[in-house]
């Protein structure tokens, strides 16, 4: 399962906005707002939606890494 944190730091690596996570993933704006700040949990086809997108630009989800889940890019 995706985190918040775990979205919001995946954006970070790859200096992303949540518009252009959004217009990458073809989720709407407002749902990233939402689900990034824990207002809303998404559903699965949005976490797949936004998972798929991040993991094709590099990101790897990692979840558990000895203090929580976590992020990191892939190396190139």
């Amino acid at each position: 399962m995706l985190t918040p944190q775990q979205i919001r730091a995946a954006r970070g690596l790859l200096n992303w906005s949540q518009r252009e996570l959004a217009e990458a993933s073809g989720v709407a704006l407002q749902s990233i707002k939402n689900i990034e700040t824990g207002k809303t949990d998404p559903r699965l086809s949005t976490a797949t939606a936004l998972r798929h997108t991040l993991e094709s630009k590099g990101v790897i989800f990692i979840d558990q890494n000895g203090g929580g889940p976590g992020v990191r890019l892939r190396g190139r």
